[in-house]
């Protein structure tokens, strides 16, 4: 149990509103910010737990705006390998524990942060060509582990999505496609693993118009906010909070 104090809804507010930005209009890349933060005031478990509906709220609000503007050929591939992935995911969860958990979340966070960091600066160069299909089925089995254990499986697929030369519009909808699908195949082994509770619950239908506020800014900052100046926000946010638990699972 965790208290719904104000600590609380300073912290979860804030975060759940970015969830909703980030997987409304920049691809999902980096909504599981929100699963770090989070972590920082409360267990892992009750993180991922607490963010999994507000996620699938998310899913909802923003299918209706991407409707079949999704490349399916590349969405299907992702799906096809996410399923094994989140399976993965689920047996990982029952042999680790708290500190294991916020390594792996914060070592996720701060590697994403390096390997974009390294994009830019040129150190790791993009893909002259297509991806090719297993390649797919690959990143979709990364993307479901990792965003079961730490809701972080937007680098992977984005990483094989962004190879397809999709337009932007494309790519953000195929996110939308396949972590809806992903975070729906996530909700039964967290249910099984115990991870929901009535408290979580209560805070999920508390949390849950701000996810839909963050998603309906979403879709429309798609449009109209520079992608850097978000990911930039959302790439010191990721390091801060991943050194914070990288520090906290090893002392």
């Amino acid at each position: 149990m965790f208290e719904m104090d104000l600590m609380f809804f300073a912290v979860a507010i804030p975060a759940v509103i970015f969830a909703g930005i980030s997987k409304g209009g920049f691809g999902s890349g980096v909504a599981f910010a929100a699963s770090s933060i989070l972590a920082l005031i409360l267990t892992p478990g009750q993180a991922l737990a607490l963010m999994l509906p507000i996620l699938m709220v998310i899913d909802v609000a923003t299918l209706g705006p991407y409707w079949k503007r999704w490349s399916w050929p590349d969405s299907r591939l992702l799906i096809v390998g996410a399923v094994p992935g989140v399976a993965v995911g689920a047996w990982l969860y029952r042999a680790t524990n708290d500190d294991l958990l916020r390594l792996l979340i914060g070592g996720i966070s701060v590697g994403f942060v390096i390997w974009h960091v390294a994009q830019r600066k040129g150190w790791i160069r993009g893909f002259a060509n297509r991806l090719p299909p297993f390649a797919g089925i690959l990143a979709g089995l990364v993307a479901g582990f990792t965003s079961f254990v730490s809701h972080a499986g937007g680098p992977p697929a984005a990483v094989y999505l962004i190879s397809q030369r999709l337009s932007k519009t494309e790519f953000q909808a195929s996110t939308v496609l396949v972590f809806w699908v992903i975070n729906v195949a996530k909700f039964i082994p967290y249910a099984y693993l115990g991870l929901f509770t009535w408290h979580t619950a209560l805070a999920d239908l508390l949390l849950a118009p701000f996810a839909v506020l963050g998603a309906w800014l979403g879709v429309r900052a798609h449009f109209m906010i520079s992608e850097r100046l978000f990911f930039g926000i959302a790439y010191v946010l990721l390091m801060l909070t991943g050194t914070k638990l990288i520090w906290e699972a090893l002392s």
